[in-house]
């Protein structure tokens, strides 16, 4: 008798789950769902037909961005390749203006920079289905840490494709070197 219940306690399992899994909870087709290339009585055709109107782009993601405060302190190391002796840069900003310790080759045009756009050395991770030019824009590397308008920055530069060399041109100025991009 245990056996006997068992087993159809197993078949009922199983018949559920299949219920569960197929439209409409049966193995017939949903009536709501219209057929391919049919309407839904709204005028709005089913997802499989197939239309001539192409597809919009995908819309650039855009990178947090805006005007700060203008306090930074930042720690910028700018390599010319991978081997390369870095170049190491110190710049305060108090208020968009530079700070007498800043050792920044262009000091003043970086803290504008920053005050005019506080992303610019915190670029948000790249979408997966951004797509980026197969370019190679040069070995130079970039390395930007500290704290800008409050918010800490740990990022880094390279010109391996499109997308990281358009992310080092937006930084240059503050980055105090153009490396390989133009």
């Amino acid at each position: 008798m245990r056996k006997q219940l068992s087993h159809a306690a197993l078949v009922l399992i199983a018949v559920a789950t299949l219920a569960a899994c197929t439209p409409g909870g049966g193995g017939a087709p949903s009536p709501s769902a219209p057929a391919p290339g049919q309407t839904d009585g709204t005028g709005t055709p089913s997802p499989d037909t197939e239309t001539k109107t192409p597809a919009p782009p995908p819309s650039a993601s855009a990178v947090p961005s805006g005007p700060g405060e203008g306090n930074a302190e930042l720690a910028i190391m700018v390599k010319p390749s991978e081997t390369g002796k870095p170049t190491n840069f110190t710049l305060v900003c108090q208020d968009g203006v530079p700070a007498a310790e800043s050792q920044h080759p262009d000091a003043a045009a970086a803290c504008l920079a920053l005050k005019g756009n506080t992303a610019l050395v915190s670029p948000g991770p790249r979408p997966t289905d951004q797509p980026c030019t197969q370019q190679y824009g040069g070995p130079q590397q970039a390395t930007v840490t500290g704290v800008v308008d409050g918010n800490p920055v740990e990022s880094t530069f390279s010109l391996t494709d499109g997308c990281e060399i358009a992310e080092w041109n937006a930084a240059k100025t503050v980055l105090g070197s153009s490396g390989g991009a133009v």
